[in-house]
């Protein structure tokens, strides 16, 4: 599908485009036809127009559109002037196909083609008319020709709704090709989408159709679009084929995954064999809208669901940690997510088939929607109030749409069905309960286990190295194998098992990058977390835990077309942290029939660095085998790696084997558990569920406090029970702030959704282990990877001295003397004071060079040459130091985060040069703006406004210069700054209005 807009190069990718916008319907309830419904949803349309945007030439909109209910008295006028007699309302379909000018003739005999082996005719085909006039010029450059088609046959409605669908989809994929256009905008028997590159307004003056006055409709469903991101286009101009949405798809990369890998598993009854030729279900190079109208269509044409139960199986409420829900809810929900992950992120989703027209809002409620009923049976829903003209005395309903709830009208029964009655109809379709008990738990596994031996390991932890004689505590060798450091366990490990949650650390990482560190980095410190922000924003993980959840139903997935008790036969875990003693059994396991296949994710040492890709090749045949063979759970283990073999990283062996088992489409028949000694942080989990693992067992992690409770430096008190079970809760809060970040709320739905960005990896390790990952300045691969693992597994058995019984220390977090690079390193610092208590230019230049040297390091910035010009610019063209040294502003760093010395100094040294300085959230003291001598003024001209408001009063505002109002959360999004009570002193809380003692918190805004 060829759309207009640049492709992906060099830092640009359009699958990184956003939008909000308008969207509102007004419709008939009881379905009567009239002309005025066009007219008030023109009007609708008109007043969201501040809800769209503009390009350059401030005339060419984001986009506009309506959907409305097909005019079918307006096209028999029409094509009466061409003498063709259109079929009665429902027994034909028709849409508007963006094509070009040169080759339209071509692609319509191709659907006529297709049309006719389809056991479909192709009525007529008619331009639709419009005004060029009415758009902008950046909108006529790529204004496509309209051609509508009109379709019949000769099979029954419901047949014939279908195979027009058929139709429009194998169109879709096969006709478009290098440079021909070609784009159906709807193709459908009872509603036709008129849309395009406007405004709100422009949109009703080009399609002349759209001022006849024998357009008639019971429904209209307008959007208006606000690209935030984007090369706007035609095509991506809502509405879609079933939908308008405001709002964006956080999970996007995960859903497309998993949907694209659900192919191998459907089968459909409607089209039986051919349903393959409707593959891919999700088409390419579309949005996140797109993709889930592709969605959400399929699973109403191809499977038993009605409209609104397919928006309700893909937008599920907060159901999880609801106690109030009726039961019967809750259990159609729970069996809803052993068939789909949600598709999770803020918005408002209006959908109509041309019988049902509705909205649903998302789970956290992070759009606005606002809704009217009036007397004449009319119900309006828009983005906010004041879009429709009525008394208010004809009102007879006025309310909003709650978090995760729908709205609904059935125009062919005439009424409008609130949540509660929908829902509790869906729920009670089919005997979702009954279905539940399909559903296997681990305590299922673990009794049937006992059953099976009269034993079970009961949290016992074992130690020891394969091939080799075991070590324990830090001098197990498998720690320098792994890449543990003295620092991983002293601030890291061990204070998650003491304390049950992530060490506390002060902000700021100023380590190398991993593609540029002296050392060898894990695979896993090369990716970066994505966040949510401004129009997206992130949760807040403590206080809005209820609309979170880490349970997660895991194993194969049965027929998503076909609903039945087989798709909850999956294992729920209640988070993705396994004890050794728990994979044990599902190692084992022959409960229910259930089978695992463990794979061995290491190399024999001879084969030396270059065994790594032949072995991740090992692994992808042997997975690919194990699903065609039966195998329920697969388990990536790297137990065997010892003297004689070298490991792969989890990561990379776990994200080859996902993404060929979904290319392979078998990814949706086994679940993918990782064993692994390699993970043991936050992140480190965080990569592996972010592409692909079902679930982790960081054995080594377990297996070391063991050892350590040995040798007294964890209490001894502590059973192995209580060990994993603190673990378990300190990565399951740091999971839940991880999703946060990006706005997500469950876990089934982070999985495999690869919310982060590469920095250092080449495309070859990409486009392999992480495909669709951003990786803007290519980097490493796949040699320097298996140099780097080859290299740890030789300082731990390839090296016969007394050293390599010592752990390594590098100091990621503390810097060492010919350890890793910090841009903040002693010699630097020292050198700072004796020039600035000496004033020592000598000092200064010592300074300048190691600080330049430190940058040059660590930053990718620091990679960078000035390139000089052959002909420099004459002296006098150059403004003057005094003016450029105006242009500088400091970070934004509140006083509590640094020291009241170093914020004020900050403030008199911008002052003095004419640059500016800035509070931070913190605020500021009334004493440092009021009254300050010009030559020592302490006042920051730039002023921040968070959502904690420390400080905000309206003095603290009258007195900046630049106000900054912090839409996300800046250096920790979705978890807020915060600043611990013991840092909170007298003259802190003094400015932040607040009390000594207490921990301030900026919680992310909604």
């Amino acid at each position: 599908m060829e759309w207009e807009g640049p492709p992906a190069q060099g830092l640009y990718d359009p699958a990184n485009e956003h939008e909000a916008c308008g969207v509102g319907f007004i419709v008939a309830i009881d379905g009567r036809r009239n002309h005025k419904i066009l007219r008030d949803a023109e009007t609708l349309s008109s007043r969201m127009n501040h809800r769209g945007a503009c390009a350059c030439d401030d005339d060419t909109g984001d986009g506009a559109g309506v959907l409305t209910a097909i005019p079918h008295e307006l096209y028999v006028q029409e094509l009466n002037k061409s003498n063709v007699v259109l079929p009665e309302f429902g027994r034909y379909a028709t849409g508007i196909i963006y094509v070009d000018n040169i080759n339209h003739e071509k692609c319509e005999k191709k659907f006529e083609d297709l049309a006719q082996e389809l056991g479909l005719k192709v009525i007529h085909w008619r331009t639709v008319p419009v005004d060029t006039s009415a758009i902008g010029q950046v909108a006529r450059k790529s204004e496509p020709l309209m051609r509508q088609v009109f379709v019949t046959g000769d099979q029954n409605e419901e047949d014939l709704k279908r195979q027009v669908f058929v139709l429009r989809k194998r169109a879709t994929h096969e006709i478009p090709s290098q440079g021909i256009r070609f784009y159906i905008c709807s193709l459908s028997l009872f509603t036709v989408v008129y849309k395009g590159l406007f405004t709100s307004d422009q949109l009703w003056k080009y399609f002349n159709d759209l001022s006849n006055e024998a357009f008639d409709t019971y429904m209209a469903l307008v959007h208006t679009r606000f690209s935030t991101n984007t090369f706007p286009s035609w095509e991506r101009a809502h509405p879609l084929r079933v939908l308008a949405h405001n709002g964006e798809i956080n999970t996007l990369r995960g859903n497309i995954n998993f949907m694209k890998a659900r192919e191998g598993v459907m089968e459909s009854d409607v089209f039986g064999a051919d349903l393959k030729r409707l593959y891919p279900v999700v088409e390419p190079n579309l949005s996140d809208s797109g993709s889930a109208d592709c969605v959400l269509e399929f699973l109403v044409m191809a499977g038993k669901r009605t409209l609104p139960e397919a928006v309700m199986t893909m937008v599920p409420e907060a159901w999880q940690n609801d106690k109030t829900m009726p039961q019967e809810k809750r259990d159609y929900y729970h069996w809803a997510s052993c068939v789909m992950e949600p598709w999770d992120g803020p918005a408002l989703i209006s959908f109509t088939d041309g019988r049902y027209i509705g909205a649903v809002l998302d789970r956290n409620g992070l759009r606005p929607s606002r809704f009217y009923v009036t007397k004449d049976n009319i119900l309006v829903m828009a983005s906010e109030v004041g879009v429709y003209d009525t008394e208010p005395e004809n009102i007879i309903l006025k309310s909003r749409l709650k978090p995760g709830r729908m709205l609904l009208v059935d125009t062919f029964e005439k009424s409008l069905i609130q949540d509660v009655e929908l829902k509790s109809k869906i729920a009670r379709s089919r005997p979702h309960s009954q279905w539940l008990q399909e559903q296997i738990s681990l305590e299922d596994m673990r009794k049937a286990d006992l059953l099976s031996r009269n034993n079970i390991t009961n949290g016992t932890i074992s130690n020891g190295i394969s091939n080799g004689e075991a070590k324990h505590g830090f001098e197990d060798k498998r720690l320098s194998m792994f890449g543990y450091t003295t620092e991983t366990i002293n601030m890291l490990l061990l204070p998650m098992i003491k304390n049950k949650k992530e060490a506390l650390g002060s902000m700021g990482n100023d380590a190398p990058l991993a593609c540029l560190s002296r050392f060898q980095p894990l695979p896993y410190d090369y990716f970066k977390q994505l966040f949510a922000q401004v129009t997206n924003p992130p949760i807040d993980p403590f206080r809005e835990k209820i609309v979170m959840s880490l349970m997660c139903p895991i194993g194969p997935e049965s027929n998503i077309l076909n609903p039945s008790a087989k798709q909850v036969h999956r294992l729920l875990l209640p988070h993705p942290i396994l004890s050794i003693s728990d994979l044990t059994i599902l190692k084992r396991t022959q409960h229910r029939g259930w089978k695992t296949k463990i794979l061995d994710i290491t190399h024999d040492v001879s084969l030396g660095p270059k065994g790594l890709l032949d072995a991740l090749s090992r692994v992808c045949s042997e997975g690919q085998s194990a699903a065609e063979q039966g195998y329920q759970l697969i388990v990536l283990s790297d137990r065997m790696a010892g003297p004689k073999r070298v490991p792969i990283s989890s990561l990379l062996a776990l994200g080859a084997l996902h993404h060929h088992l979904i290319e392979t489409r078998h990814r949706m028949k086994v679940g993918l558990i990782v064993e692994t000694a390699e993970a043991r942080e936050v992140h480190h989990i965080c990569v592996l569920l972010g592409y692909g693992a079902d679930a982790i067992c960081p054995y080594l992690v377990f297996e070391l406090a063991s050892d350590l409770r040995q040798e007294g430096v964890l209490d001894s008190e502590l059973s192995d029970q209580i060990i994993y079970s603190a673990y378990s809760n300190a990565i399951e809060t740091g999971i839940a702030k991880v999703m946060a970040k990006m706005g997500i709320s469950t876990l089934q739905s982070y999985k495999s959704a690869q919310i982060f960005e590469a920095v250092g990896l080449g495309e070859q390790v990409v486009d392999r282990c992480f495909r669709g990952t951003h990786s803007r300045i290519g980097g490493v691969n796949f040699e320097v990877l298996g140099q780097d693992g080859f290299f740890r597994h030789q300082i731990a058995f390839g090296i016969n001295s007394p050293d390599t019984s010592i752990l390594l220390n590098p100091g990621n977090f503390h810097w060492r003397a010919g350890g890793e690079a910090h841009i903040n390193e002693p010699a630097s610092i020292a050198s700072l004071q004796e020039a600035a208590i000496n004033k020592n230019q000598s000092a200064y230049e010592k300074f300048r060079d190691s600080t330049m040297k430190s940058v040059r390091d660590c930053t990718l910035r620091g990679q960078l040459e000035f390139i000089k010009s052959e002909n420099p610019v004459p002296l006098e063209e150059v403004e003057p130091a005094s003016e450029i040294v105006k242009r500088f502003a400091t970070g934004a760093m509140s006083f509590g985060s640094i020291s009241m010395e170093a914020h004020s100094s900050l403030a008199i040294a911008m002052n003095r040069i004419g640059g500016k300085s800035n509070t931070g959230e913190g605020g500021e003291n009334a004493d440092r703006y009021m009254n300050q001598p010009e030559d020592a003024n302490k006042r920051s001209a730039i002023k921040q406004v968070a959502s904690g408001r420390f400080g905000v009063t309206a003095s603290y505002l009258a007195h900046a210069d630049d106000l900054q109002i912090k839409m996300a959360q800046g250096a920790k999004p979705g978890e807020g700054g915060e600043l611990p009570g013991y840092k909170v002193t007298a003259d802190i809380a003094k400015t932040r209005h607040s009390v000594a003692g207490v921990g301030l918190i900026s919680p992310p805004p909604h």
